[in-house]
């Protein structure tokens, strides 16, 4: 028997979500604060942490709840009072602070909490590198960006054979769409079938990292370069110089008036003189007049010039003027990557593109944005600023720079960050966050960026599918079918239990993608004929439609 789901929150996320579970065949029940006019049926209306609105969507008798709301504490209001209602049912939350969830997941059984920014930064970040892709699988450590190959008929794989990709050690076949007879990927990989004309592949490829190491001289120029541009956004270089050069001036005049005083002497007086701090004053009492008016005017002229230094110095080291300075002085010269926005999304496209090795620079107008220490951590240059003025992406190298992603809060902030972009830079590679689908759309068509995505409709098919089948590895939408990967544990009592891979897959449609084993990992060609024991752990990729094969025994997913 299908599980029946609950999703509280029918916001633009929750909704999305399900309906997704709904296209896919699953029982769901709506949770909703206001009524939804296209929604007349499934969906109850009411306070969402009220005990009596999870009662009438069925609480007691709900296998997964998928609390979807926007905030957190209401979230965690619903999390507490469906455990009180139910104390065995598995929740999906959607928390914005994943801190937070971590700690909740390694305290509550049976709850996984999820992030729509931290599932949306990767597929950002595979845009920004030049992939268009569909979904992403996390394995080995690693993110991999899942996108779709049509083959027609200027393919390079048109008539390869299917056999030849499998052994590709470099990517993973995650589903097979012939064109002609339906037919799964294992049994077409085992007969030694062509790619044809109008076949699609679902394929995860490897991502490729960035060597971080630089040699000593591009660190050398690096660091000169640094050093021209702090000098150049530093007013302080400025009175420090002023400074130095009355020092100078007053030194030179009482050694060219007495040629007696030595320069040791001379300079201890100037100093003294300027600062306030005085010493050996003899340098000027026997001087003439005019020099004495001099000494006035330098004593008046060196204390607010000293004033000036002192509340500079005071404001770089105790305030941040000093990490702003040295943010624009870092900031990559070529080949980087510009994130304009450095909220939940931009901070986990940030983490994701500098785990990988890339180069990067960040522009907050926020200066109190919570993720600036988080950023500055990770030693990325952080450059605070409307990212919308054409001085601020300058400040930024955008002519130079690989891509550029507007991901900030504001959809129209967005597109004019994005239009500014592309008119310094017309070649650029430029990314755009948009949260309706349909303008989305339009603007895709209309201003040809490289790519403008809806972080909910990236995140809310893998909701979809952890509240379908556990704990999911990745996921992916194409043609409205879901697919997701998963990790099972075969037990006693699993249907796979005793059975060849080869076997399994052709009889459940999955793919399988890799088995851990007494110890040790099997892939490729050995993989079709291992016989799955009690204890073994598979990866597979299957449709969320097809999950339902799992839920009629006592397998447990795997929790990673």
């Amino acid at each position: 028997m299908k599980p029946r789901i609950i999703v509280c929150g029918l916001g633009h996320t929750g909704h999305k979500i399900f309906c997704l579970l709904r296209q896919q065949g699953a029982i769901v029940v709506g949770i909703s604060d206001r009524p939804i006019r296209s929604e007349t049926s499934e969906v109850v209306v009411g306070n969402l942490q009220a005990a009596s609105t999870l009662l009438a969507a069925g609480i007691q008798k709900a296998h997964t709840l998928v609390i979807a709301g926007n905030d957190d504490a209401v979230n965690l209001a619903v999390l507490m009072q469906a455990r009180i209602l139910n104390p065995q049912i598995r929740i999906i939350n959607r928390l914005f602070n994943t801190s937070l969830g971590d700690r909740i997941d390694h305290t509550l059984p049976d709850h996984t909490s999820m992030s729509v920014s931290a599932l949306a930064a990767p597929v950002f970040a595979f845009a920004a590198l030049g992939n268009r892709a569909i979904g992403q699988l996390s394995l080995f450590d690693r993110t991999w960006p899942i996108h779709e190959e049509y083959i027609d008929e200027d393919h390079p794989w048109l008539d390869r054979q299917l056999s030849d990709l499998w052994n590709d050690r470099s990517r993973m076949l995650i589903y097979y769409l012939p064109a002609a007879n339906k037919t799964d990927l294992v049994s077409a990989v085992l007969a030694g079938q062509q790619c044809q004309k109008g076949d699609r592949l679902i394929v995860a490829t490897e991502p490729t990292l960035r060597s971080p190491q630089k040699t000593l001289i591009q660190k050398f120029f690096k660091t000169l370069t640094s050093l021209r541009r702090f000098q150049q956004h530093s007013q302080a270089v400025i009175v420090v110089l002023t400074l130095l050069a009355m020092i100078g001036i007053a030194t030179s005049t009482y050694i060219c008036v007495d040629e007696n005083i030595s320069i040791v002497d001379s300079l201890y007086f100037s100093v003294g003189m300027i600062t306030g701090a005085g010493g050996y004053e003899k340098v000027a009492e026997q001087a003439p007049q005019n020099i004495k008016l001099f000494t006035v005017m330098m004593m008046l002229v060196g204390a607010g010039i000293i004033g000036i230094c002192y509340a500079l110095l005071n404001d770089y080291v105790l305030g941040t003027r000093f990490s702003e300075y040295w943010d624009i002085a870092r900031v990559p010269q070529r080949h980087h990557y510009i994130i304009c926005g450095l909220g939940g999304l931009g901070i986990q496209i940030a983490k994701e593109l500098h785990n990988n090795g890339y180069d990067i620079v960040v522009i907050e107008q926020d200066p109190n944005s919570r993720f600036l220490n988080t950023a500055r951590s990770m030693q990325i240059p952080v450059i605070q600023g409307s990212a919308s003025l054409s001085a601020t992406l300058e400040a930024a190298n955008v002519k130079q720079a690989a891509a550029l992603l507007a991901v900030t809060s504001s959809d129209m902030s967005n597109l004019e960050i994005a239009l500014t972009a592309k008119g310094l830079a017309p070649k650029l590679s430029v990314i755009v966050r948009n949260q309706d689908s349909h303008f989305a759309l339009m603007v895709q068509q209309v201003f040809e960026f490289e790519g403008v995505l809806n972080p909910t409709e990236l995140a809310a098919p893998a909701f979809a599918a952890a509240a379908i089948g556990g704990r999911i590895l990745g996921n992916g939408m194409t043609s409205e079918s879901l697919w997701v990967s998963l990790a099972t544990l075969i037990t006693p009592k699993h249907p796979f239990c005793g059975h060849r891979i080869q076997d399994a897959a052709k009889s459940a449609d999955f793919v399988p993608l890799y088995v851990e084993t007494n110890c040790q990992t099997i892939h490729g060609w050995d993989l079709f004929n291992c016989c799955l024991s009690s204890g073994d752990v598979l990866y597979l990729t299957m449709p969320a439609n097809r999950l339902d094969q799992l839920w009629r025994t006592t397998s447990e997913l795997i929790k990673t």
